[in-house]
């Protein structure tokens, strides 16, 4: 007669052994290695967690386009805005970790476990593996508002009987981060508007006056700037655009604590495949590095940055976030 305790424990090992292949499967049935190995033979899906019209779409098109033709397969930008993003981030941590469903990654990905308790998805689900572009913040106003600079516009927001406003796409992000230094800096309130992540919205606001002050990513506004239909007050960089050059510094109007950028990049489903990874990697690197996304995209104030390694992406983050977390806590900003 055989011992039960042998038997208990090989159903134990094949119980093991059936969860351990499990988990090295991919949806095909394939085991990952061979799934790396033939990768990408599907389309790719880059979630943008923002609405349609913000500077997330034309980066994440650009970067779409450039990976698709080298990776000989479609990328498909999927836009999945909502709850500071994330809903779209949400959607790559619950999905299966093949490298077929990509985030295009923002300040908020570092940002959310700092004001958020609960989330749909664990902060270490998802993993940045490319910091594409850098997007300045620039100081803007309604050609409405008599300031022609931040002084200006300081004095003049307390010396008005009624509040000024300001626009808000979502609280608890970098442009949110440098109103909140600018009004402290300046000793003034301003009233918000919320437009909860509609940043085309906000900006059409203050073109047409309804918004007084709207502290932006430089590359959105850019354009209007240009064309005299905004007036831009500063820049939050050490050195001014090259694409706004007659605009200064924070630094230059008197204002050197309110700092901020916005950054885009690429994360993935911590669990993806090294091999994977490093596939995607080397296709954002290699895109990153034609001049024609460069020059395009710096045009517009945007700074396409160098490829990163592997551990120069992870200082990356985690230096935004021992930046933030101090505003953030100085200011008790809490969105739940």
């Amino acid at each position: 007669m055989r011992n039960p305790h042998f038997r208990s424990t090989r159903r134990t090992l094949v119980a093991r052994l059936g969860a351990a292949l499990a988990l090295a499967t991919g949806l095909s049935g394939l085991p990952i290695q061979a799934a790396a190995a033939d990768y990408p033979d599907q389309p790719i899906k880059l979630i943008s967690p923002y609405a349609p019209g913000g500077i997330a779409d034309p980066v994440g098109r650009a970067l779409a386009e450039g990976m698709a033709l080298d990776l000989a397969q479609s990328v498909v930008v999927e836009n999945k805005p909502g709850a500071g993003t994330m809903i779209g981030a949400a959607v790559v941590a619950n999905a299966p970790p093949n490298g077929y469903t990509l985030l295009i990654a923002t300040n908020a990905l570092v940002l959310n476990p700092l004001l958020y308790k609960k989330m749909p998805y664990a902060a270490n689900d998802l993993r940045v593996i490319a910091v594409v572009a850098e997007a300045p913040l620039v100081v803007a106003v309604s050609n409405k508002t008599p300031a022609k600079n931040m002084k200006e516009f300081a004095a003049y927001a307390k010396t008005v009987k009624q509040n000024l406003n300001y626009a808000s796409v979502g609280r608890g992000n970098t442009l949110h981060l440098a109103t909140e230094l600018f009004k402290t800096a300046g000793g003034f309130d301003l009233q918000e508007i919320m437009y909860a992540g509609k940043s085309g919205e906000a900006l059409m606001s203050v073109l047409t006056g309804e918004v007084d002050l709207f502290i932006t990513v430089a590359a959105q506004a850019t354009p209007q700037i240009q064309a005299g239909k905004l007036r831009a007050l500063a820049v939050t960089t050490r050195e001014r655009l090259k694409a706004l050059p007659d605009v200064p510094t924070t630094a230059e109007a008197g204002f050197p604590d309110v700092v901020g950028a916005t950054w885009y990049g690429v994360a993935v489903h911590k669990s993806t495949p090294e091999a994977i990874v490093d596939r995607l990697r080397a296709s954002i690197d290699k895109v990153m590095k034609q001049e024609a996304f460069r020059t395009q995209f710096n045009a517009l104030g945007l700074v396409v940055q160098e490829p990163r390694t592997v551990a120069e992406v992870t200082r990356f983050t985690n230096d935004e976030r021992a930046r933030s977390e101090p505003i953030i806590r100085k200011f008790d900003i809490r969105l739940d």
